[in-house]
């Protein structure tokens, strides 16, 4: 697609219009397009292995690609990118619209999806997209399939206003939520054509709350794989081999029991700390007086025994904004080897897997940790009983943002000012976004801007994950604004 740029004009926009417009655009164009997606089963590799076959990955790519077209950007040239063995890539070039603008906007996002976990509402299904309450419910909308929609979206805006902007590329991957390790070999066959990245805008992370526009300032790392304990060849009469057999389950424990104190939760390994910056510790107590005792209560606690409801870790919002951004924690997110409670008859079972996944902090090496991890579980093994982890492809170190440049700073919070009549708040996130390290790498001089819509109780990677709408559209709002203020 080519045509001649317009007459372009420098900021202020008007940014009532703009928003009225992205609103709009939202109801008209992206709601029914993501409500498309969602109904796609688009699976990441890693929870898909026949992903090629099956096509879905491809398919919600060349939707994105259709529907970008349809939006009609100047000078846009958009690419479906599909090296050999490996996911596909959307590629997009947008040329600057002004003179002043001398360095390039990267923007980001994806398009594969976490499996469908279970627990969803009756009303509700990971691939049947349902509108309640400006909340647009199925897996994959907030995380993060908006992202490609959104920030055409607010280029679009801009075009409406003959607003200047610099020239913008994007990459929207199918390989995330696998760890991303497709995407570096398109980054380095696309080096050239990336150009010289001085701002990286993600739209894959999240907000503390629906008030006003979120920063994350840092990322934990990833390190993930299977832990069996195997005692026996085949299962034997529980009567007959209990007392004599040592149990799988048992030994699972003793050999955890290395990795975490389970009354507190700390993983013992000093290696997998690192300490806290002052900045992000400044931060998190700046955070923790805006969100109060909202950072734990956002969560769906079951009632705990007494009819009250589970406790957290902690009840104080500092620590608990360090607990999930700052310190390593063990999750078990899955098991093998234990039958359904309809099929477990009087047997002592021959092996026990669990699936681990562990967070890093940000500052804490992946590949290192998952050596350490491995050594830790498979040392001198209790009984000599047969004991492997087995570590997943796609570990991620964490990330932790560049000091923010102070024209930034100001920009972020009119922005914020602008789209939600309140400042811009900072947070880290928990969770893990592999690309950021490899990216800022790549463009050390660049500045980040990490954001998303996964607010409270949206869910992502879990049941009833809805995306926001109506944050959404703002968020789209700052997006634009933000584009036409970068230097």
């Amino acid at each position: 697609m080519s045509s001649s740029p317009d007459t372009v004009q420098d900021p202020p926009l008007d940014t009532k219009a703009l928003g009225a417009f992205v609103a709009g655009h939202w109801d008209e164009e992206i709601i029914p397009a993501l409500s498309d997606y969602i109904a796609i089963p688009a699976k990441s590799p890693a929870y898909d292995a026949n992903w090629s076959e099956h096509g879905y990955l491809e398919q919600v790519m060349r939707d994105a690609a259709t529907w970008v077209e349809r939006q009609n950007v100047t000078g846009l040239k958009l690419e479906l990118i599909r090296l050999p063995g490996r996911t596909p890539i959307l590629f997009f070039e947008i040329p600057a619209r002004a003179t002043r603008q001398t360095e390039t906007v990267l923007m980001y996002g994806h398009l594969d999806k976490q499996p469908e976990f279970s627990g969803w509402r009756n009303d509700l299904g990971p691939w049947t997209p349902k509108i309640e309450d400006n909340k647009l419910y199925g897996r994959g909308g907030a995380d993060d399939g908006y992202a490609v929609y959104a920030a055409l979206t607010a280029v679009v805006a801009l075009e409406k206003q003959h607003a200047a902007h610099p020239r913008l590329v994007g990459l929207i991957e199918t390989c995330e939520e696998s760890g991303s390790y497709d995407l570096l070999p398109y980054v380095d066959a696309l080096g050239p054509r990336l150009g010289q990245v001085g701002l990286v805008i993600c739209l894959d992370s999240g907000a503390g709350n629906y008030d006003q526009l979120w920063m994350t300032t840092s990322l934990r790392g990833v390190i993930s794989g299977t832990l069996e304990v195997r005692v026996l060849d085949e299962g034997v009469h529980s009567g007959d081999a209990s007392g004599v057999v040592p149990s799988s389950f048992r030994i699972m424990r003793q050999v955890l029991d290395r990795l975490e104190d389970s009354k507190t939760g700390r993983l013992l390994p000093e290696s997998f700390h690192c300490a806290v910056p002052a900045e992000r510790l400044a931060q998190a107590r700046a955070t923790a007086q805006i969100l109060g005792d909202e950072v734990w209560k956002r969560f769906p606690w079951a009632c705990g025994g007494d009819g009250g409801f589970t406790l957290p870790t902690s009840d104080d919002p500092v620590e608990v904004l360090l607990n999930r951004t700052w310190r390593p924690t063990l999750s078990v997110t899955g098991a093998q080897g234990l039958p359904a409670l309809s099929d477990a008859g009087n047997v002592l079972r021959p092996r026990t897997e669990f699936k681990l996944s562990v967070r890093l902090p940000p500052l804490v090496e992946a590949t290192r940790a998952i050596a350490e991890l491995q050594s830790l579980l498979e040392f001198d093994p209790p009984y000599n009983a047969q004991v492997l982890f087995k570590p997943d492809h796609g570990g991620a170190t964490g990330w932790n943002a560049p000091p923010t440049a102070a024209w930034l700073a100001r920009a972020l919070d009119q922005v914020s000012h602008d789209a939600f009549n309140a400042p811009c708040g900072y947070i880290g996130q928990g969770g893990t976004i592999p690309l950021m390290n490899n990216l800022e790498k790549g463009f050390p001089k660049a500045q980040f801007v990490v954001c998303g819509v996964l607010g409270p109780k949206s869910n992502a990677h879990g049941p009833n994950e809805f995306i926001h709408i109506p944050y959404a559209k703002k968020l789209t709002s700052a997006i634009a604004q933000l584009i036409a203020l970068a230097p």
